[in-house]
């Protein structure tokens, strides 16, 4: 390369290094019975980096996927192909989209099968003859009549592109507890799922003054980064929570500890509502006890033999057919709980921009409008409508006049409103006499 290209600051090796970096793009091919959206060219579908992402994690749904270049800087431009649905511009569609099933024209079960000269299932070995071409193998008839109208990718993409944008944002954020809250329950995730869940317990610990987290046997291990992206900036719970191999090894040094659970026992064990749970462990802990609540799995809940570790259980009233409260839901019930007997809480949040507020009515910094004031405004309306014909008859004109001063009374108005009230009506009166407004 001549010194111009040289001393245009650009070598050979960078001009490579330009082309390795150029992000991956979604391309459209021919194959089968129509046109696939795919990574790269020759990477895999559309549908399946998609489902990749989504039903896993994104970090393991790449690492999974091990297509060279397809990071999560990458990853948002072909999300956004999908969630923006632009592959119907081009006409193109994935492999076991809904689109493509709408653009073929399947309405029904039977619709699709007669696109195949031959069904089978794998698991009863039944085979149905159709009157289209080729083959299709599916597990079983009952499977198949679940998912053969396809999945909704482009809802999928659009869920991870909220991931992408919004969740890195929250996962960089720290949080930190209240001041002078002293000291709080420990709360005891038992085989906990999902990452996500984990998080989003840490936000509802957070959100009411709780800071001491503790996992029992985690599925996918600990520590996990998606569920600081789920915390939503209670990172603080996320990077302190301890796990712990069992049950016994978390709850080694309590002292006392309560089981959520929406199922009956055969245990002898007091029962608790969260209002009596947390009774007992604000009065265990100001006398100086180590306690913790213990929840369990998101499917099944705690097992009756890990309850039996427990010296209470606390139980929720809720509508008796449908019982069950999933993992966030049922700490934010007790978070709640601790806070509201604490006192310690603010009424929303409060910032240098925003005061704490006490319940009642906000009258926005403008006092409750004095009697004088108030009788100035029913003189105004009064004399205005008298002058309109709004008073029919003398004798309905007390009454009218006492049910309007009730009315205009018990709306308990502040004097910025008496003010807002009488411009009203002054508005109105001016456009009906300047021929604006008919009588």
């Amino acid at each position: 390369m001549g010194k111009g290209a040289r001393g245009a600051g650009m070598s050979i090796a960078g001009i490579r290094r330009v082309r390795a970096m150029k992000p991956l793009a979604v391309s459209v091919a021919s194959e089968g019975r129509g046109r696939v959206p795919r990574v790269g060219g020759s990477g895999p579908c559309l549908a399946a980096v998609v489902a990749a992402c989504h039903n896993r994690s994104i970090d393991v749904g790449l690492a999974e996927l091990a297509v060279a270049g397809l990071t999560r800087e990458a990853l948002a431009p072909i999300l956004t192909y999908c969630a923006e649905q632009r592959c119907v511009a081009d006409d193109a569609s994935c492999p076991g989209c809904r689109l493509r099933t709408e653009r073929q024209g399947l309405t029904s079960l039977d619709d699709f099968l007669c696109q195949y000269a031959e069904v089978s299932f794998a698991r009863s070995g039944l085979r149905l003859a159709g009157p289209g071409a080729g083959r299709l193998e599916a597990d079983s008839l009952q499977a198949l009549a679940k998912s053969w109208a396809g999945e909704d990718y482009w809802f999928w993409a659009r869920r991870l592109l909220r991931n992408l944008r919004h969740k890195a944002r929250r996962a960089g954020r720290s949080g930190a507890p209240p001041a002078g809250m002293g000291a709080t329950p420990t709360l005891v995730l038992v085989r906990p799922q999902l990452a996500d869940n984990i998080g989003m317990v840490a936000r509802a610990m957070a959100n009411f003054g709780l800071e001491h987290l503790r996992l029992a046997a985690p599925r996918d291990g600990w520590p996990n980064e998606k569920a600081r992206g789920a915390a939503a900036g209670a990172n603080y719970i996320v990077d302190a929570a301890r796990a712990y191999g069992s049950l016994e090894a978390a709850l080694g040094d309590l002292q006392w500890v309560c089981a959520t659970t929406a199922r009956q026992r055969d245990l002898v064990k007091p029962i608790m509502t969260p209002v009596d749970a947390i009774a007992e462990l604000r009065a265990r802990i100001a006398a100086g006890q180590s306690c913790g609540i213990v929840f369990g799995p998101e499917r099944n809940g705690l097992e009756t033999e890990e309850v039996a570790y427990a010296d209470a259980v606390v139980m929720v009233p809720v509508n008796p057919n449908f019982a069950s409260l999933n993992l966030a839901q049922a700490a934010l019930l007790m978070g709640y709980e601790w806070m509201k007997v604490g006192k310690g809480g603010t009424l929303g949040r409060v910032t240098a921009y925003e005061r704490e507020v006490a319940p009642g009515l906000r009258t926005r910094g403008s006092p409750p409008a004095s009697k004088q004031e108030l009788i100035g405004f029913f003189e105004h309306i009064e004399g205005e409508l008298e002058a309109t014909g709004f008073f029919s008859t003398p004798q309905k004109r007390p009454s009218m006049v006492r049910n309007m001063r009730t009315m205009f009374t018990r709306l308990g108005a502040t004097q910025q409103e008496i003010r807002t009230l009488r411009g009203i009506v002054k508005a109105l009166v001016g456009r009906q006499r300047s021929g604006r407004l008919p009588p």
